[in-house]
């Protein structure tokens, strides 16, 4: 099977519906329906983060985050004092994560192995890059945009957990053939893990999209999130430079000096975010 025979196999696939979740994933995705009904209780939370390790360790990580501990606050040590700190919508948002990150886990080629490490970090720094950008720049809530950054490379993240099995898949691509399916495949994996429309539909957008001005929606927030994220995508096409920011059109809304000094602010935000994403 070439290249071209194996995305039309795999995106036929994904039409149809036939996604397959590695069997950690349905486990993070139980642990996430869970936390999804209203009737939860803190306790049943707790017990439900402690039957996930990764989970545990990035919960009680994200807690000591600058974004959750500004106020330099005793080092949390356990899973239920970081629960409280950090809230249920972050848990989901780690949830999430895991979900995502599992998709990685039964990659078996080195080089591929290494792409799936790559586009994690990519992706917990737009994670934490579009909480800090939803707040002080689009105003979207700040909860939903760091939720919408954790999946936003799903379609990715599926297509190198089945890269194995069609070697060279996702050699360099001219040709774009990898942008259609994962176009394909995304929509079904977002449809998959029950991903509300207003956040896959940004998702969605992002590869064609443009900024809209002023920078107001979602979609714009994951846009500047991939723009100033220092770690890119190993997937897709490489894109031209951008310009000098000054030099830009994203000046008339924020100038020059006012991005320094958010991106400034918001180092340690983003740094200590992504670090807690990436346990």
């Amino acid at each position: 099977m070439n290249r071209l025979e194996a995305f039309g196999y795999i995106a036929a696939q994904a039409a149809r519906g036939e996604i397959t979740l590695p069997t950690s994933v349905n486990a993070a995705l139980r642990l996430q329906l869970a936390l999804d009904n209203p009737d939860c209780h803190l306790e049943d939370a707790i017990k439900l983060v402690l039957g996930e390790p990764q989970l545990a360790a990035r919960t009680v990580a994200l807690a000591n985050s600058a974004a959750f501990n500004r106020d330099s606050d005793s080092t949390i040590t356990n899973v239920r004092a970081a629960v409280m700190r950090v809230g249920y919508r972050s848990l989901q948002t780690l949830v999430s994560s895991l979900v995502v990150r599992q998709f990685g886990s039964r990659i078996v080629d080195p080089g591929l192995r290494a792409k799936a490490q790559q586009l994690w970090e990519h992706t917990a720094h737009v994670a934490a890059l579009s909480q800090v950008i939803a707040k002080r720049i689009t105003f979207v809530n700040p909860d939903t945009a760091m939720f919408a950054a954790i999946v936003h490379e799903v379609g990715g993240f599926y297509l190198l957990s089945r890269a194995d099995e069609f070697p060279g898949l996702l050699d360099d691509d001219p040709e774009k053939w990898a942008e259609l399916c994962e176009e394909v495949v995304s929509r079904e994996v977002l449809k998959k893990l029950c991903v509300p429309a207003q956040v896959s539909d940004a998702v969605l957008g992002v590869r064609d999209a443009w900024l809209t001005m002023p920078p107001s929606t979602l979609l714009d927030t994951l846009l500047l999130a991939n723009l100033f994220s220092p770690v890119p995508s190993p997937l897709g096409s490489k894109k031209d430079p951008m310009p000098e920011h000054a030099d830009s059109v994203l000046d008339f809304i924020v100038d020059d000096a006012t991005l320094k000094s958010i991106l400034q602010e918001s180092a340690a935000d983003v740094k200590s975010m992504s670090a807690a994403l990436l346990v």
